[in-house]
């Protein structure tokens, strides 16, 4: 069942448009009247029309909240908008041709830009300036996508290829260049460490980002892949392309059905109260359309056309039978320096830009309803509203219902065959919560109130140094360890000055304080290149004890650091070890044989404490089970 309504977008032709995935009701269209309109799906009313470009706008986002959006333009310059406040807060300039790619990071202070100059920028928008430029593409870069836990970006670009950069690093992690066409788009797995990308050759490929191989290809698409989607729950893989939605799953590949739609040449998915909403434009006009995804297969037997071949068993899990990991989600920020200064402070002549951009409120109505709701919790459109209401089926293809006036046009086509998915059990479950680990998200004192301290009359009459002080008594012994911390880790940034990581590590070991080995590990961690053998032998004792610890954030650092050690030093520990005696004497080698000797013994009793801790259930369990996968060949 397909609904598909039709409107006039923009008084010329419209350049680019986008759901927003949150709610999959809301639409920003860009066009070559240099606008950005804001509409509600299915009405045929724009909500905000937002002006300031003075070239065609190209590509459009919204961040992941809805409350924001911004526009490329032909031009190379970016504006934000807030939709809630109805204003313009950035104009971002940096791009020297077209921006045609646009993605926000997860944690919303980030921007990601995609150019036809080949470059990708990463933009701090309460900054206004660019803190990084990643350089490799060298055509267009015609999308960007960040990862869930937004340590990776994905980019796919007319030079047929897929690339993958890490953030904090500020590099490339590897390349993917089986398409043979330039490739449109690219989407992250909502869970595991999968990869999808679609392309002019008529090709869905998804790729495993833990060993970088192709895992699948799809083929047999009607033409090129314009958009593609994970179902929310990971199963499986919508792909759109001309008047044909595609349902595809992998490991093995397999095309679970296949459904002959008339949306042309469909720009956008997004999923709401298993609907899918699609749009597509042509010229001036838009139309977007309504999927019952409760009729479409989405798992089982493999659909070669409209021929359905022998059965293939259904994975055991919904998310596939492999080991991938799944996206920890962390808070995280992206610290990387622009190597040619880009950064900027905002200019008078950015500042005249901004307030010659606008946002026309052009249906008061629904913009109330939608951008100011009564209740600041809930948004509206919700994520979780009444679906569209289906449309009555006919024996014709396509039936005039209304038309409301010259620029609304409401049409139903009608599916000519319908697949009806097998029944699904629901099972909930309900996540361990673990025991005896102090979380890391609790940062702040819990109960911790002025009044339990002072009377009503004392709060108010004193000031600042009597207050904080009456606060202290009874606190001495928290004051003197703070004092203390705070004396040792000037320690070790002193020393840190110097440039000697290994003396600033082992002057943090030797304070006989975690906290401060925490401190100073979390800072090596951010950057690898600063680990060397030498390291390993310090603080192997150390990544122990953190191991073993009832705080989550020691935990966590703990693994991380031990994680890169065995991805980077492991093989040289193991080579160094099993090689022949040499002849003659080598003092360097000798020297580096000790070291791993050192290290193989330190890791094996390591072994034992991630063997028992992989036994937990939850995310720290997870995350032990990767250990111990990684500490494998110990175990022999």
């Amino acid at each position: 069942m397909l609904a598909t309504v039709e409107i006039v977008a923009h008084s010329s032709n419209v350049s680019s448009l986008v759901l927003g995935k949150a709610s999959g009701r809301l639409l920003a269209t860009g066009g070559e009247d240099c606008r950005v309109n804001i509409w509600a799906v299915s009405k045929p009313n724009c909500i905000m029309s937002l002006t300031g470009h003075t070239s065609p706008v190209e590509c459009i986002q919204f961040n992941c909240s809805e409350e924001r959006v911004v526009a490329g333009s032909q031009s190379g310059s970016l504006r934000l908008w807030d939709l809630e406040a109805a204003k313009i807060l950035r104009t971002l300039m940096g791009h020297k041709a077209s921006v045609c790619s646009l993605d926000f990071h997860p944690m919303g202070e980030y921007l990601a830009s995609g150019s036809v100059d080949s470059n990708i920028k990463l933009w701090d928008v309460r900054r206004k300036g660019c803190v990084f430029r990643y350089k490799g593409h060298t055509q267009a870069v015609r999308c960007l996508a960040f990862s869930p836990d937004g340590k990776w970006l994905a980019s796919a670009s007319d030079d047929s290829t897929v690339k993958l950069w890490d953030l904090i690093a500020g590099k490339m992690i590897t390349e993917f260049t089986s398409h043979t066409s330039a490739v449109n788009v690219v989407q992250f797995h909502p869970n595991e460490y999968l990869l999808a990308s679609g392309s002019a050759d008529r090709t869905v490929k998804l790729w495993d980002l833990e060993k970088f191989n192709m895992i699948s290809s799809s083929e047999g698409e009607t033409g090129v892949v314009r958009s593609i989607l994970f179902n929310p729950d990971g199963s499986c893989l919508y792909s759109g392309s001309e008047n044909t939605l595609r349902v595809y799953g992998w490991e093995p590949d397999r095309c679970f059905d296949v459904v002959h739609v008339g949306w042309g040449k469909v720009s956008d998915l997004a999923i709401s109260n298993n609907q899918m909403i699609a749009v597509s434009y042509s010229q001036n006009n838009v139309s977007w359309y309504v999927v019952d995804l409760n009729r479409v297969k989405k798992s089982g037997s493999v659909i070669q056309g409209l021929i359905q071949d022998k059965p293939i068993p259904a994975p055991t899990s919904a998310l596939g039978t492999t080991l991938r990991r799944n996206y920890e989600r962390p808070t995280t920020s992206c610290t990387g320096q622009d190597p040619e200064g880009e950064r900027r402070s905002p200019s008078s002549e950015d500042e005249k830009e901004d307030k010659e951009s606008s946002a026309e409120i052009t249906n008061p109505e629904d913009y109330k309803e939608i951008f100011q709701p009564r209740s600041a919790i809930s948004r509206t459109p919700p994520k979780r509203t009444e679906p569209f209401t289906a449309p009555l089926e006919h024996s014709f293809s396509e039936s005039v219902l209304e038309k409301p006036g010259p620029a609304v046009k409401i049409v139903t086509p009608v599916i000519d065959r319908v697949v009806t998915s097998p029944s699904r059990p629901v099972v909930t479950t309900t996540k361990p919560k673990p025991t005896g680990i102090i979380l890391s998200t609790r940062n702040e004192p819990i109960g911790l109130n002025a009044g339990d301290f002072l009377s009503v009359n004392q709060l108010y009459v004193m000031g600042d140094e009597e207050a904080l002080a009456q606060i202290r008594k009874g606190h001495d012994t928290m004051c003197v360890m703070l004092t203390s911390r705070y004396k040792n880790l000037d320690t070790v940034r002193s020393v840190w000055a110097s440039g000697d990581v290994k003396t600033s590590l082992d002057s943090a070991v030797s304070m006989n304080d975690l906290s401060i080995v925490v401190d100073v590990l979390n800072i090596i961690n951010r950057k690898p290149s600063l680990w060397k053998l030498d390291l390993c032998t310090s603080i192997l004792t150390q990544i122990e004890e953190l191991l073993q610890s009832k705080y989550e954030s020691y935990v966590q650092t703990g693994c991380i650091s031990l994680k890169l050690i065995l991805k980077r030093f492991w093989p040289l520990i193991s080579d160094t070890l099993t090689a022949p005696p040499s002849v003659g004497v080598d003092i360097t080698r000798e020297e580096r044989h000790r070291k791993c000797k050192a290290c193989y013994k330190q890791l094996k009793n390591l072994s034992n404490v991630v063997k028992n801790r992989a036994e937990q259930v939850g995310r720290h369990g997870s995350t032990f089970k990767e250990l111990q996968l990684l500490m494998a060949p110990l175990y022999c």
